[in-house]
């Protein structure tokens, strides 16, 4: 009896593009205006539950702050984003933060800026103001980094072809994310959608290779 590989290449669709951008690590800033300290925290998140957990982690380290406002944009479609001013006067603080990451045209990111006040009132100009600039220098410590948008697909082989086949998803740059080595291999991969033609062809040219599209 033959024994038979399945990969899983993973995709998620931005839009026609092929790449996106993100930021490598995480990053910390600090602004002050007239007494009251600004100091922005930026994090790769690429969930709402991860948002939460650092969101959480951040408030932990400075429970005494009078303000903790966020925005993030999550997912490749850029659909998926929350704004909160935490209790500041309504857009003065998430919607300039959130304007710091689309400007530089961001997804998978999460800005907070914690304020401790100083005394002073700063006023709607000067709030926006100082978490805008906040979330703008926070941005500024971490490298952006450009990913390729990647796509999935269920290819079934069997296991004496496994060398062939990752010698594929090396020479394409595709990604392994899960491996399972059992009587049948399992492995979810991940491949550039600009680079899926050219797989999908040399696949195809690999006998018993069988290629079919992924249900998300």
């Amino acid at each position: 009896m033959k024994a038979y590989c399945l990969i899983l290449f993973v995709i998620t669709i931005m839009t026609d593009q092929d790449f996106y951008y993100t930021i490598g690590k995480s990053g910390k800033a600090e602004f002050k205006d007239r007494g009251s300290k600004f100091i922005g925290y930026v994090c790769p998140v690429s969930s709402v539950d991860e948002f939460k957990e650092r969101l959480n982690d951040i408030k932990k380290e400075h429970p005494k702050a009078t303000h903790h406002c966020f925005a993030y944009r999550l997912g490749l479609d850029g659909n998926t984003f929350r704004v909160s001013d935490a209790g500041e006067p309504s857009g003065t603080a998430g919607r300039p933060i959130l304007g710091q990451i689309d400007s530089k045209g961001l997804v998978n990111v999460l800005v907070v800026v914690v304020r401790y006040f100083g005394g002073t009132l700063l006023g709607v100009p000067g709030l926006i103001n100082a978490y805008k600039s906040a979330a703008a220098l926070a941005l500024q410590t971490t490298p952006l980094v450009q990913k390729p948008v990647e796509k999935e697909f269920v290819v079934q082989f069997d296991y004496t072809q496994m060398n062939e086949i990752m010698v594929l998803v090396k020479q394409y740059n595709c990604r392994v994310v899960r491996q399972e080595m059992q009587l049948f291999c399992n492995m979810t991969i991940a491949i550039p959608r600009n680079r899926v033609t050219e797989v999908s062809y040399k696949l195809h040219e690999l006998r018993n290779v069988e290629l079919s599209p992924a249900v998300v």
